[in-house]
């Protein structure tokens, strides 16, 4: 797809996207024009029948530093309507990756600070190397991580995500890997490879199939089960197991092949 002003973006041959937030420089810091790209962007892969799968990465030698400071300077400096309305755009480019149909990593290396953070957590998958870290930084600015903390409570719970936005204290990727934040840790010179085995298990399903787990989960919490809970799961793969997809993957099964949306060849 190219570069936007903000991102780059590449889709390759087996429908693997990738979008690498391009501000090396200010450690992939966000302001508005880059919220708009990566909610345009993310848009735009959702619709596209090529896209499979989407990985979020950072240039340089950082992941993301959250928000520009500049931007949240000339935020304070603004009116609550106008910071409302540019708080909306935030929320809304948080929730179109959260909420995108696709399966989506996130490739995390150096720092994630603030929103970088919000962003890992809004995606479905984490990869991160050992070297990198994690901070939810803004009370030391004197505000808060108010539009990415439901993305932060749904990664690890409240009760971590209370502590982390109370004492922006700062976590290695062992720390994030036990509670929750990241997937997987692993050396840096094995991200890439860590990154291509996940992308690998992800072809492997289904992309119908992805899309209703992703849709049917984000109904379900955790807790009792009730009736309409029970009601929920039952129509849900009732209708799927009539799909199209459903009736190939039985008989790819069966007779020992492929399925027909696994692709062959690279992206690279």
């Amino acid at each position: 797809m190219g570069q936007v002003s903000t991102l780059q973006v590449e889709l390759g041959t087996r429908g693997v996207a990738r979008v690498t937030m391009s501000r090396p420089a200010v450690f992939n810091a966000f302001d508005e024009t880059m919220i708009a790209e990566l909610d345009a962007v993310f848009a735009d892969l959702a619709a596209d029948p090529g896209t499979r799968l989407i990985v979020l990465a950072g240039a340089g030698k950082h992941f993301s530093a959250g928000a520009d400071l500049q931007w949240m300077r000339r935020a304070s400096e603004s009116s609550q309507q106008w910071n409302l309305e540019d708080a909306r755009r935030f929320a809304m480019m948080l929730a179109r990756i959260a909420d995108c149909p696709k399966p989506t990593i996130a490739r995390v290396h150096g720092a994630a600070l603030g929103g970088g953070v919000g962003l890992a957590c809004a995606c479905d998958l984490v990869i991160a190397t050992h070297a990198a870290n994690f901070t939810i930084s803004e009370a030391r600015f004197g505000i808060l991580p108010a539009v990415i903390g439901p993305y932060l409570i749904n990664a690890v719970g409240r009760r971590q995500a209370l502590r982390l936005a109370l004492t922006t204290e700062r976590i290695d990727a062992t720390e994030a890997l036990a509670i929750g934040l990241v997937h997987r840790v692993v050396a840096e010179q094995e991200l890439d490879r860590a990154i291509e085995s996940a992308i690998l298990q992800l072809l492997a399903g289904g992309p119908n199939a992805q899309r209703e787990i992703k849709q049917l989960y984000a109904q379900l919490q955790p807790g009792a089960v009730d009736a309409n809970v029970r009601e929920l799961t039952a129509q849900t793969i009732s209708r799927v197991r009539g799909t199209d997809e459903a009736r190939e993957g039985f008989a790819a099964f069966l007779a020992k092949r492929p399925a027909s949306w696994i692709a062959a060849g690279s992206d690279r």
